[in-house]
């Protein structure tokens, strides 16, 4: 009598944003899938391309929850918005008001976020030990801003100036900074040549650089050999700022790695598997060159 084969495990998962279509992290994580032999499909969910705007996220996660998925990764400009949509958030994805990833447990939807970790993760590997940390502006306290920004007070930046368009947001997170990491390490920036002149690094959190948002955050005219530059877009790798920092002079670091070290993370809360991060590092390095 001839032995059943062993079942595999099956996991649909994906991703919720907007002008998403570039995005690399299907590979990531089914190709991790494979390498640990599982049965893993991750489908991009475009907003834009279908139609559909945040007031939308209800129906699509009661979908994706009635077909069985696993979870879902989410990124700009619904890592906020996807809150309401919750039964339950981590600590950390609580503490920041901000989630990346969702994970469908029985009937509950559950937020997590992964991109403190994935950010944080990046600098240490990413950038020389030398580089100093006193003084760093940020741009952008959105969603992913908001996990940045408290990586960089658990990496020890003495003080972090924001940037953002809605300066209520940004009083917002530094104001929520201050109460969690000590009061005065987070302030709202009001002259950015003068914040960027005082600096030791820049941190790019919008969407600015990424395929559908041209443009650069910091002008040109502002960059300075002494100063580390580091984006959170990957899609482009290089992005205006990056390009123009790096021939600025200089320290640059792209989101690559972020994106990988967010994506081990995702991988776990999906599949209750550890995942390889220098196994997926090449999967998006092949991905990227692809």
């Amino acid at each position: 009598m001839t032995k059943p084969c062993p079942a595999t495990a099956r996991y649909l998962t994906g991703l919720i944003g907007r002008d998403i279509q570039a995005s690399l992290s299907p590979r990531l994580h089914e190709s991790e899938g494979d390498a640990q032999g599982l049965r893993l499909v991750y489908r991009l969910f475009d907003l834009a391309v279908e139609g559909m705007d945040a007031g939308d996220l209800p129906r699509l996660l009661d979908a994706l929850q009635l077909a069985g998925f696993a979870g879902v990764n989410v990124t700009h400009p619904y890592k906020q918005a996807i809150i309401a949509c919750l039964d339950e958030l981590s600590p950390q994805a609580q503490q920041i008001g901000s989630v990346n990833t969702v994970v469908f447990s029985g009937s509950r939807r559950i937020g997590y976020n992964t991109d403190i970790y994935g950010f944080a993760e990046n600098l240490r590997s990413g950038l020389p030990s030398a580089s100093r940390f006193d003084r760093v502006v940020q741009m952008g306290a959105g969603g992913a801003g908001a996990a940045t920004a408290h990586a960089l007070m658990e990496l020890g930046v003495g003080q972090l100036t924001l940037f953002d368009p809605m300066i209520e947001r940004a009083e917002e997170l530094s104001a929520a900074l201050n109460a969690i990491h000590g009061a005065g390490r987070a302030i709202v920036g009001q002259d950015l040549a003068a914040a960027v002149g005082a600096a030791d690094g820049i941190v790019n959190a919008t969407p600015l650089g990424m395929e559908g948002y041209p443009g650069s955050a910091i002008p040109r005219a502002l960059l300075r050999p002494a100063l580390w530059v580091t984006d959170i877009v990957y899609f482009p790798l290089e992005t205006q700022l990056l390009r123009e920092a790096r021939d600025a002079g200089c320290t640059t670091l792209n989101g690559s790695g972020m994106t990988v070290y967010q994506a081990v993370r995702a991988f776990e809360h999906f599949t209750g598997k550890k995942a390889d991060p220098a196994r997926m590092a090449e999967s998006f390095r092949v991905a990227e060159e692809a």
